[in-house]
């Protein structure tokens, strides 16, 4: 879809693809190159308007999905874009290394696994070195995994689950805080199951549902400092964690057709949102939660 098309006043029910979507089973993480239809993270249709001139960002989980979409609204917002992924995703992270270039932007590339106290301190350390500084700090990254009843997870997913969705983001955080000066902006994100936990992701609602309060209690301690700290919590986006995993190919098929459009959002459709908490037009906005959910009205 290009910028034109997607700005154009218009049915937003029939803006994008609806299920019924095909099969298509792939190994955790997942790519988006090999998804039917392929998502719309921005690519040809997100135009800026310099809201994010001469920022510096980090943006974890970036190569696809809901991250992608954030670092290209980014780089055509201005700002110089680090992002990490696991190496396994380094098809897809080129992809979005050449877009941020593109723009005249900075892009640096910093696979590595968040599961590690080490590379999560050594991700920071080296896109502060890389940029130049850190202004903005998206927490993206998750892990998702499908399971019928609690007894089908064992510890080894609930670790990894917990590892991924809540204890990186406290090491990154953590690691980052020095480096933010006042009008820095701190983004997490959380889900829709934080509010409304599906009962086949018991594990993965803890996390969101935990990273909602760990943001809101953040974000009272840095403001004093001058940053700000928000949420944003997706319903139902067409990105790689769906088929790889993250539902059961009976419900990839029918992905977000209980959403009240009838069909899942795309990732570009909430990249306005991080654009808007990174800016400055986001001055007064800290310890929120932004749902953006397809009409769940959360948050």
């Amino acid at each position: 879809m290009s910028q034109d098309d997607r700005l154009r006043m218009q049915d937003p029910r029939e803006q994008y693809p609806k299920p019924p979507f095909p099969a298509q089973p792939q190994a955790a993480p997942g790519l988006a190159a090999r998804m039917h239809p392929r998502p719309d993270h921005g690519e040809e249709s997100y135009r800026g308007s310099g809201k994010l001139v001469g920022r510096k960002a980090l943006i974890t989980g970036a190569d696809s999905g809901i991250g992608r979409a954030a670092a290209i609204a980014f780089a055509r917002e201005g700002a110089d874009v680090a992002i990490g992924y696991l190496p396994s995703e380094q098809s897809d992270a080129r992809e979005v290394i050449a877009l941020i270039e593109a723009e005249g932007r900075k892009a640096i590339a910093l696979p590595g696994d968040i599961k590690d106290d080490a590379f999560c301190q050594d991700l920071v350390a080296k896109a502060v070195e890389g940029l130049g500084g850190l202004d903005i700090l998206v927490n993206n990254a998750g892990k998702q995994v499908s399971r019928p009843d609690i007894g089908a997870i064992d510890s080894e997913q609930f670790d990894q689950t917990l590892k991924t969705n809540l204890y990186a983001m406290f090491w990154i955080t953590q690691a980052a805080k020095p480096h933010l000066r006042p009008g820095a902006a701190v983004i997490n994100t959380a889900s829709v199951q934080a509010y409304e936990p599906s009962e086949n992701l018991l594990d993965y609602a803890t996390t969101k549902a935990g990273i909602v309060a760990f943001t809101k209690a953040l974000a009272k301690q840095l403001i004093k400092s001058g940053v700000r700290a928000n949420v944003v919590a997706p319903g139902p986006f067409w990105t790689a964690l769906q088929p790889s995993g993250g539902q059961t190919q009976e419900k990839v098929q029918h992905f977000g057709e209980q959403s009240q459009f009838g069909r899942p959002g795309q990732p570009v459709e909430i990249a306005p949102v991080y654009v808007l908490l990174a800016s400055q037009e986001a001055s007064f906005i800290t310890g929120e939660v932004y749902g953006v959910t397809g009409g769940a009205g959360i948050a």
